[in-house]
């Protein structure tokens, strides 16, 4: 039994492999509804309620940028307060639950309701990125600062596989639904969510029941009334006025925050780009289903890249295929361009998500995991509401999306630029500095008095 006073959980094996099936369990989440089915479906129920066409692409890009920024100002605020009360998997457990009810409710969308099907997808959505904030906290528990690369890649690689599996599945489902029993594409497509939902829940199991739950740290445990979210709040105040003291954390946020903006838009907008320039919905999942099987390797290719060469180059490294990706998307025509560029951004997808977790992850406290993470969450989510919205306005008011793709290249560069100014050596050592003052501090509030 791990020693009460630790900040870190127990490592083993069997807790790192449970801790990544939650990868696989919610990947289904971001490959057959966030990136492959549902845009060009929300895009049909737009057309379908007798909108303009052209309004159709830029509906999709403000409805996840909604998601995005409901979520931004959640998250830094309930990684406070697991980590003031404890509770991680609690907390985690009840936003997947409200993700997982919501996307089996898409089976209810009609043809054109396109405003439910809106509100559905943000409340999966919200439910889906807040259980990532709990989950990615636990990283630096079941980790050391040399295997916590190699583990976040394996978990990433496990969620392409499982996000792959799925979608392939899917693909058959759409392509074929009188194979399998189904009247129409427009029920198989709501098939398809629901597995998405069920996926979900039921690999979801073994994280809840092998994944221990880190101590707490100086807070109490129990739910979050309205003392412990005032404290989840100062918490939050407090970090943002420490934020000197994490300098090159907070330098690498920055970074994150606009590349991650580039990344996120062209995983949200690449179907619904594709869908108005003419390619099938079966091309573009088929597609989708290369990225996340070629991501698998590739991601742990980068991990021994990370391991040579340090993690920072192989994100610029990430940065500059993904620069690529978005001027050779200006040119594309033709369902065979979508299967190239599909191919090269799985080769870097993985390794770019995974490195900058771990990244992240090596530079954060233990003992205020959660809180932390929040806030990269924060970082994730507010970078992705520009990038959707950009590229809605700038379909909307030019009538096409090719000049919205080509606009992404900056959030890359200026991301690179940011990112070689951080000093990761540097951030790894304050955070130690941060553990061992806790772990004192503790054990010094633990300790018998003894009378003079």
């Amino acid at each position: 039994m791990p020693d009460p006073r630790s900040l870190t959980i127990g490592i083993s094996d069997r807790v790192v492999k449970a801790w990544c099936m939650y990868d696989w369990a919610n990947s289904p989440f971001a490959t057959t509804l966030m990136s492959a089915l549902f845009p060009p479906f929300f895009r049909s129920l737009v057309i379908n309620a007798g909108l303009p066409v052209s309004d159709a692409t830029a509906f999709w890009g403000y409805t996840a940028s909604a998601a995005l920024l409901i979520g931004a100002f959640i998250s830094p605020l309930l990684g406070a307060v697991s980590d003031f009360t404890g509770g991680k998997k609690r907390y985690l457990g009840i936003f997947a639950g409200v993700g997982m009810v919501a996307t089996a409710a898409f089976i209810f969308i009609g043809d054109d309701t396109w405003s439910l099907a809106a509100v559905l997808y943000i409340i999966a959505a919200i439910g889906f990125s807040g259980s990532i904030v709990f989950y990615e906290s636990l990283l630096p528990h079941i980790t050391t600062k040399k295997t916590i690369d190699a583990v976040s890649s394996r978990g990433y690689a496990i969620g392409y596989l499982g996000g792959g599996t799925l979608l392939a599945i899917n693909v058959l489902w759409v392509s074929h639904p009188e194979w399998f029993g189904m009247p129409d594409i427009g029920f198989a497509l709501r098939a398809s969510f629901l597995s998405v939902a069920i996926w979900w829940a039921i690999f979801s199991i073994p994280f809840f029941a092998r994944v221990p739950e880190p101590p707490v740290n100086g807070g109490r445990s129990g739910g979050p009334d309205r003392a412990v979210l005032l404290e989840g709040f100062s918490r939050l105040v407090r970090t943002f006025g420490e934020v000197r003291k994490y300098r090159q954390l907070f330098v690498f946020l920055v970074a994150f925050w606009v590349y991650s903006d580039g990344i996120g838009t062209i995983i949200r907008m690449a179907t619904a780009y594709g869908d108005e320039i003419g390619i099938s919905i079966t091309d573009m999942t088929l597609a989708l289903v290369i990225t996340q099987f070629v991501a698998v390797p590739f991601t742990f290719l980068f991990s021994r890249h990370a391991g040579r060469f340090g993690a920072k180059r192989s994100i610029l490294l990430t940065l500059a295929v993904y620069c690529c990706v978005s001027i050779s998307a200006f040119f594309m025509k033709t369902a065979l361009h979508f299967y190239i560029l599909a191919f090269v951004v799985g080769t870097v997808q993985g390794g770019a998500g995974a490195l900058s977790r771990s990244l992240y992850g090596s530079m954060v406290p233990k003992n205020r995991s959660a809180e932390f993470f929040g806030f990269f969450s924060l970082s994730a989510k507010f970078a992705g509401i520009f990038g959707p919205t950009v590229f809605g306005l700038v379909s909307h008011f030019a009538g096409h999306s090719r000049f919205s793709i080509i606009s992404v290249v900056i959030f890359f560069i200026v991301g690179a630029i940011i990112l070689t100014r951080v000093d990761i050596d540097e951030g790894i050592r304050v955070a130690r500095e941060e553990d061992r003052d806790a772990e004192s501090g503790e054990l010094a509030a633990i300790s018998p008095r003894i009378p003079a």
